[in-house]
């Protein structure tokens, strides 16, 4: 079904841009201009790609292969172009926010950099990338709208923004994702074929989110007592990666006790595991906020890039409390990354699924507004969602998923779950109201499965943002066999984008098999899931 709908839309997009190319004598079929003409933005196309040292001959593509590889080459030519003119803003101006806003918008670009790398080459050794491409190019997209973002955050003038929101990088990745997607319909990928994640998770360590196994496997130990090799978590990290022999996983136990740091794994840190001695008894905490003079991005109290990260038995928490907003607990861009027996803990913005493949399994996730946000492909599975109480003449909303391009294979699923009201607004619950979602970007994408959901979700569901009518016929908002007090879908919203599903091959997209191609990397992992429905 997401084959299909994608298919329609491409197919009326790159029929309406032939046509155009067909009627203007000037464009003929075949060439870069012609090529340009079937993405979404065909006037940065011809531009970058005309001008482009990687096709000084201006060589027309001859595949639909050849067209990805020159918009790929594109846009990474043109994010190192922004990136070395963002560098000297880090640490430029006498604002810290600017600085702050600068240092995230650098970091982010380097980031988008390295996803773009790694889907060039990896398309370049073998056919079978086409659906992996579309996660990391995904990826790269939403760490340009973050740095969009951070400046709205903290009101950082549109004279004073990085160069990277003013050089067509968007565009750019954007026409990466529509080329790359029309291979995907063309060859009708499976999303578990041809997927082999090397070097990630491999099936010898099927037992890598055993505790035991853990403990006995670790690396390094950090005790606040001093009985492990480190106080901070942060030292830990870093000691034992810089130390890592070849590519093997680094494994880092957290005894118990509360952890006051702020924590970032960066993109160079790929196969990081940590394991506590359970929510109850390993807290990692921070306070970071926007209103503290963060942006949502840098406040979080623990910070993923690196790939295959896993983690289990610990709290992330943010203690900003719900008077200093945006206030993250975790923020993870780690693909193909595993939070198992975890608790988030936080009020507005608890949990930031930054982007790429995650997965979620015996958690449980506190917050208010916005609970669970971001632009990954991730599945929560067999967790509970505690609301909190909110401030006075607030809403609370457990999503606010990101996707802010029709070709990107992200959205939030929670399947198999349960929403509560936490202690703190269980004596209150009538006072405030309680919705499942509402649209942070244009194609929003959230479906929730076979959960249960107390009373206090409000009859309609789902809730705009603000007043407006914005993304109500461009996202996706879904349920399908939800059950309890809330779980009736008589009074839910009318909107063209709300779908209260019945066939269950439409509600299969959005499944672990479906969403993560979870059956290709997770069982190496040795946490339980489901596959299916």
């Amino acid at each position: 079904m997401a084959k299909l709908s994608l298919f329609f839309f491409f197919f009326s997009y790159v029929c309406s841009h032939a046509v155009f190319a067909d009627d203007d004598v000037s464009i003929k079929k075949g060439t870069i201009s012609w090529w340009c003409s079937t993405t979404p933005h065909p006037d940065p196309c011809n531009h970058f790609i005309m001008m482009g040292r990687y096709n000084p001959n201006q060589h027309n593509p001859i595949t639909r292969q050849d067209f990805r590889t020159l918009t790929i080459q594109a846009a990474m030519e043109r994010a190192i172009h922004v990136q070395t003119r963002a560098k000297n803003l880090c640490f430029q101006g006498k604002s810290k926010r600017k600085k702050t806003v600068h240092r995230d918008c650098y970091n982010l670009i380097g980031n988008t950099i390295h996803q773009l790398n790694t889907t060039f080459r990896s398309i370049q050794k073998t056919s079978n990338a086409t659906s992996d491409a579309q996660t990391w190019l995904s990826a790269a997209l939403t760490n340009v709208e973050i740095c969009r973002s951070g400046s709205h955050d903290l009101k950082i003038a549109a004279r004073f923004r990085s160069p990277i929101l003013s050089g067509y990088v968007s565009e750019l990745i954007s026409n990466s994702l529509a080329a790359n997607g029309a291979l995907i319909l063309a060859a009708n990928n499976d999303p578990d074929s041809g997927r082999r994640f090397p070097g990630r998770v491999t099936p010898g360590n099927r037992k890598l989110l055993q505790v035991s196994a853990l403990v006995l496997k670790a690396n390094v130990t950090v005790s606040p007592d001093g009985s492990g090799q480190f106080r901070s978590i942060q030292a830990a990290i870093d000691y034992a990666t810089s130390k890592r022999v070849g590519d093997g996983r680094v494994v880092v136990y957290v005894k118990k006790g509360v952890y006051e740091e702020n924590i970032l794994i960066n993109r160079t840190m790929n196969k990081v595991t940590l394991v506590g001695d359970g929510v109850k008894h390993t807290v990692i905490t921070g306070s970071r906020s926007v209103s503290g003079g963060f942006t949502t991005y840098s406040s979080a109290t623990v910070g993923v890039d690196g790939a295959g990260f896993m983690a289990r038995g610990i709290t992330f928490r943010n203690t900003a409390g719900p008077e200093k907003g945006q206030a993250v607990a975790l923020r993870s861009a780690s693909d193909l990354s595993v939070f198992y027996a975890c608790a988030f803990e936080g009020y507005q913005d608890t949990l930031f699924v930054h982007a790429q493949r995650q997965f979620f399994k015996s958690c449980h996730i506190y917050g208010t507004v916005d609970i669970i946000f971001g632009n990954a492909a991730v599945v929560i599975q067999n967790s509970v969602i505690y609301v909190r109480k909110p401030l006075v003449g607030q809403a609370n909303m457990i999503t606010a998923q990101g996707r802010g391009d029709p070709f990107q294979n992200t959205g939030i699923s929670i399947h198999n779950c349960r929403v509560m009201p936490a202690p703190d607004l269980k004596p209150v619950v009538g006072s405030f109201k309680t919705y499942l979602g509402r649209p942070w970007q244009q194609y929003s994408r959230t479906v929730i499965m076979k959960s249960y959901l107390d009373g206090l979700v409000e009859p309609e569901g789902w809730s705009r943002w603000g007043d407006s009518d914005f993304a109500l016929s461009t996202l996706y908002y879904g349920e399908y066999k939800n059950f309890g007090p809330a779980g009736s879908l008589e009074n839910r919203v009318n909107w063209t984008g709300y779908h209260a599903i019945t066939n269950p091959d439409e509600a299969s997209r959005f499944t672990v098999r479906s969403l993560v191609a979870g059956r290709a990397w997770l069982p190496a992992t040795g946490v339980p899931f489901i596959a299916g429905l």
